[in-house]
């Protein structure tokens, strides 16, 4: 069966994530560590980080991730943005570090005024520079594909691969695959033959071996519109198939995936309870 979960507000502390997503029906978790919207945060306490770990034990919470700032561009252009970018980042670490999660997500960056090339190259460097920086850190960083709004990076799975190709400690980074953003960058997931064609090309590029999470959303936009907007499974664009496809799929049974979509549905009813009940219905199945 399929590891799946949501991603939950810390509103009142750390545990309140895990304790929410108990009662969901997660098997898994994804939080902010800090203010999504701000820079900085405070300092996570011993106690609170106990806590964490403690309630994600009991409550048999497995796989907590955390999901990094969308402040931090690693791609710009910017000296003083890339530089507060990769301080940022570092500090993101450090924090899922001290909650004993194994990896953060975060979106590439953006190239804004440079181009391509460039943009993809500044996130090689920015990367490489938070490594130094923490040498002996465990918890790794995610790089999540991006649906291409924009100037945005990481929504062709070339670029992916181009962001971890040259590291200096390619191994210290992992990948994050958003099926919304997948969806919307244009790659095929419903029809079966399409869906084992884009997994080929994922294989061929990242590496399956690279892909350490999934973010698990319907598409509010076309395929192909390189917009980014999250809908209740079976509910947008996507429809069930590319669902069904993914959940069946046995090389990734063991990869959690984690919802980000609406947490109400039309009628005020908690909508991680209906897609998880959704989603495992499409993984048992056929």
């Amino acid at each position: 069966m399929a590891i799946l979960g949501a991603h939950m507000s810390i509103a009142g502390g750390y545990h309140k994530a895990v304790e929410a997503a108990a009662k969901a029906g997660c098997d898994c978790v994804q939080i902010f560590t800090k203010n999504n919207s701000q820079w900085r945060g405070k300092p996570i306490t011993d106690d609170q980080a106990t806590i964490f770990k403690s309630a994600s034990s009991d409550l048999q919470i497995n796989h907590p991730i955390s999901h990094a700032s969308y402040l931090i561009n690693m791609a710009s252009p910017k000296d003083e943005l890339r530089k507060k970018s990769m301080d940022a980042m570092a500090i993101e670490l450090q924090r899922a570090c001290q909650l004993g999660i194994p990896y953060v997500v975060v979106h590439p960056g953006s190239f804004t005024t440079s181009d391509e090339s460039t943009g993809i190259n500044a996130i090689r460097q920015s990367i490489n520079q938070i490594h130094a920086q923490l040498p002996d850190l465990e918890t790794q960083i995610l790089l999540e594909n991006t649906a291409g709004q924009g100037t945005n990076l990481g929504w062709q799975f070339e670029q992916l691969e181009q962001m971890i190709h040259g590291l200096n400690e390619p191994n210290r980074v992992g990948v994050c695959i958003d099926t919304c953003h997948a969806f919307a960058a244009g790659y095929e997931l419903g029809n079966f033959d399409g869906y084992q064609n884009t997994i080929e090309k994922l294989d061929a590029t990242v590496g399956l071996q690279r892909i350490k999470a999934f973010h698990i959303n319907d598409s509010k936009k076309p395929f192909g519109s390189r917009r980014d907007r999250h809908e209740h499974i079976g509910e947008g664009e996507m429809g069930l198939e590319p669902f069904r496809n993914l959940l069946q799929d046995s090389r990734f049974r063991d990869i959690p995936m984690y919802l980000e979509t609406p947490k109400t549905d039309d009628e005020g009813n908690d909508a991680d309870v209906i897609n998880l009940k959704t989603l495992r219905g499409l993984a048992s199945t056929p």
